[in-house]
């Protein structure tokens, strides 16, 4: 016999406050907006104002490898650990089939292998839309601008390369950024909504720098550029005004079995195509592919600690959001 939830009845109807909470949500509007805007453009910006410069690849590498660094934690220490605890709540972890099997796992994995079989595809459709005229070099290496089996240079695979990473990467993080605004925008808890509005303004940053060291280093026209950090700094108060209209047609409860259920599943896939993101075409590709840091010893030294430092304040984020 499955015992019952227990819930602190007092302390749910206290902190639930629908004037307060709106006002909370319509703060949190500007503030994650802006603080969005701030985090996607900085290494964009950065990336423009070294480019030219001798320390162009250099700078760029080290801001990626941050960014890559702010990524895998995204994905392992705050979006995989909540859909986890979305999942096995006692509202939902008493019920077949979830009780059953650890879906949140299942579909983790279901993320990584779609992000395998998106990369697979566009990678494959690269390679073989231009006529063979050279020696075939794996994409994600560079060599000197030889042409490679498609007939286009290596450092030209290599960008589109980073275009697909940069492209499939912001789907995983607009993922994560919906469930974020609408869990927020239908809470009614002022409690949980006013640590939260902080927490996420910084957590808008760092996933902002991550995303936008990735968007600089692909070489995207200026309106690609802006629309994709456009894209990124609304996503948040999109999710957040929908969850609020959602909210007010249809009263619906974010601390539903059916709402835990929807955050569960979504963050559970958003994780998987995010740590595929970091690892395989972030992590590895510039660690063990890429022949500047190859050749130089102290940037690969200053490449694992941009990385260790992306990480660590993503981490430590987890304290509050």
């Amino acid at each position: 016999m499955v015992a019952p939830c227990v819930i602190d009845t007092a302390r749910t109807l206290g902190c639930r406050d629908a004037a307060a909470a709106t006002h909370l949500k319509l703060i949190s509007l500007l503030v994650i907006f802006f603080t969005s805007v701030v985090g996607i453009s900085a290494p964009v910006l950065l990336a423009r104002y070294f480019q030219g410069k001798p320390v162009y690849d250099k700078a760029i590498l080290i801001i990626k490898c941050f960014a890559a660094g702010v990524i895998l934690s995204t994905s392992l220490v705050h979006v995989l650990p909540e859909a986890f605890t979305a999942l096995a709540d006692c509202q939902v972890a008493s019920r077949h089939p979830w009780k059953d099997f650890p879906f949140a796992g299942l579909v983790t994995l279901v993320g990584a292998l779609l992000a395998l079989f998106v990369d697979l595809t566009a990678s494959s459709h690269v390679e073989h839309s231009h006529k063979p005229s050279g020696d075939y070099l794996p994409v994600g290496t560079q060599d000197g601008g030889k042409k490679v089996g498609n007939g286009l240079s290596s450092e030209e695979l290599v960008k589109l390369k980073q275009k697909l990473v940069s492209q499939v990467l912001e789907i995983g993080i607009i993922f994560h950024s919906v469930i974020i605004g609408l869990t927020m925008g239908m809470s009614q808890n002022q409690c949980t909504i006013r640590p939260l509005v902080a927490a996420l303004a910084f957590h808008q940053v760092f996933e902002g720098m991550g995303l936008g060291g990735c968007i600089a280093q692909a070489g995207f026209s200026m309106g690609t550029v802006a629309y994709m950090c456009f894209m990124f700094s609304v996503t948040t108060p999109m999710g957040i005004v929908l969850g609020m209209i959602v909210f007010s047609v249809t009263g619906y409860d974010d601390s539903s079995p059916n709402a835990l259920i929807m955050e569960g599943l979504l963050g559970s896939l958003s994780s998987g195509i995010l740590i595929y993101m970091a690892l395989v075409d972030l992590i590895a590709v510039d660690f063990f592919h890429n022949k500047l840091m190859g050749s130089q010893i102290w940037l690969k030294k200053a490449s694992f600690v941009a990385l260790a430092l992306g990480s660590t304040f993503m981490s430590i984020l987890a304290i509050w959001a």
